[in-house]
């Protein structure tokens, strides 16, 4: 097992899940520079205190993941040992942004299709670029609720867990948010889309709804949030 120290990039909306629970996907970068993806982790159910933001430095005990899971970045993470370093650092104002781009961008591709081919070579999958244009974020409606199997299989599992658990499962955002864009490579069409996951998402969504705006003004301005200004 090792000690791995990361700084947190990527921390995604949680989903019920039929073998862990409830997922939260979370990655990160080394001092190095090197990409790290750490699951299991049940983010809702950690305590206070090992509870991590984007852009916060961490440690916890891992081992590389085996058997299915043959992508290089993934580590199973004792969440018991982790631990927080510190304060986030913090938003891009006045050059703060060079904080974070210091250990962010160490190892950036030139484009999707780069990244493609690392995947073809030594099964990268996870990697950071800077597209040449974003056109558009795009809303599709999604299921409102999270599929019986998700919820039968949770329930079971909280049945006979012993520890702490959170109630229920997390809101399910009824949409779909994806970029459209396109990158700095001759081989790119111009049309790529990628789904946006992140816990910013369902958190903004359920914000505005929460305030009173019907789910499609939410909608819309999530994607002019995530479009606009981030």
């Amino acid at each position: 097992m090792d000690r791995l120290k990361i700084l947190i990039t990527v921390k995604t909306y949680p989903i019920p899940s039929a073998k862990y629970d409830e997922l939260v996907c979370t990655a990160g970068v080394t001092p190095t520079g090197d990409f790290i993806r750490l699951y299991p982790i049940n983010f809702r159910d950690l305590p206070y205190s090992q509870q991590y933001r984007k852009y916060q430095w961490i440690e916890v005990q891992a081992h590389r993941h085996s058997g299915r899971d043959t992508r290089k970045e993934s580590y199973r993470p004792d969440c018991g040992s982790l631990r927080l370093l510190g304060r986030p650092i913090p938003p891009g104002r006045d050059g703060a942004w060079a904080a974070r781009a210091r250990w962010v961008l160490t190892r950036t591709a030139r484009s999707l299709e780069e990244l493609h081919d690392r995947q073809q070579a030594d099964r990268t999958s996870l990697g950071v670029f800077r597209p040449r244009r974003v056109h558009d974020v795009i809303i599709t409606p999604d299921d409102p609720e999270w599929r019986p199997s998700f919820k039968a299989a949770l329930r079971q599992q909280r049945l006979w867990e012993t520890r702490r658990k959170t109630r229920e499962p997390p809101r399910k955002v009824p949409f779909k948010f994806q970029y459209r864009f396109e990158c700095a490579d001759h081989r790119c069409r111009g049309n790529h889309e990628v789904m946006i996951e992140d816990w910013e998402v369902g958190a903004l969504y359920w914000r505005l709804v929460d305030k009173g705006a019907t789910p499609t003004e939410a909608a819309q301005e999530v994607r002019a949030k995530f479009l606009h200004e981030l």
